[in-house]
């Protein structure tokens, strides 16, 4: 993908910003983004994303469960400067901490992995859930589908509904 400013160099910056439900996509190469000041983003991905999304915790001030994982011996607080979680028995010791913000970052709690297209019809999911449901709403609504996006808004209220 081209940079849309330059039309020249490789888009490596994206950048998506929603204002008032209205979502806009900029797709900028290095260059043209330090020029509009699209700079100073995490150097480390995920862990730095995570670490700030984690952060407002203890910013917040809000008392924290100081206790320990037994495996590793981190602390919650250690998880939320770093935004790495320890060892895998974390997530069970953390569970009730970490479970808001992983639904925040990833949407979902629950991992669905991804099934080939070319996978016998009996292996593939066909329940639709409401958390897959508001995946497809969102990518509905910034494909502009706004017809299609009704009908999906309308089943989330009826699942949502019977439960």
């Amino acid at each position: 993908m081209l940079c849309e400013v330059c039309g020249k160099n490789h888009a490596t910056t994206h950048i998506r910003s929603v204002i008032d439900g209205v979502v806009t996509e900029k797709n900028l190469c290095g260059y043209c983004a330090a020029k509009e000041g699209y700079t100073g983003f995490a150097q480390n991905g995920l862990a730095d994303m995570l670490a700030s999304v984690l952060g407002d915790v203890l910013a917040s001030g809000s008392p924290v469960a100081e206790n320990r994982c037994s495996c590793c011996g981190a602390k919650f607080s250690d998880i939320a400067q770093t935004g790495k979680v320890g060892c895998a028995k974390c997530y069970q010791t953390f569970y009730n901490e970490l479970l808001p913000y992983l639904k925040r970052v990833h949407g979902s709690t629950t991992h669905s992995g991804k099934i080939p297209n070319r996978a016998p019809l009996v292996a593939q999911q066909q329940e639709e859930t409401v958390d897959s449901l508001r995946m497809k709403l969102n990518e509905l609504v910034r494909e502009e589908r706004f017809e299609e996006a009704a009908k999906v808004r309308d089943k989330i209220k009826k699942l949502e509904e019977e439960s």
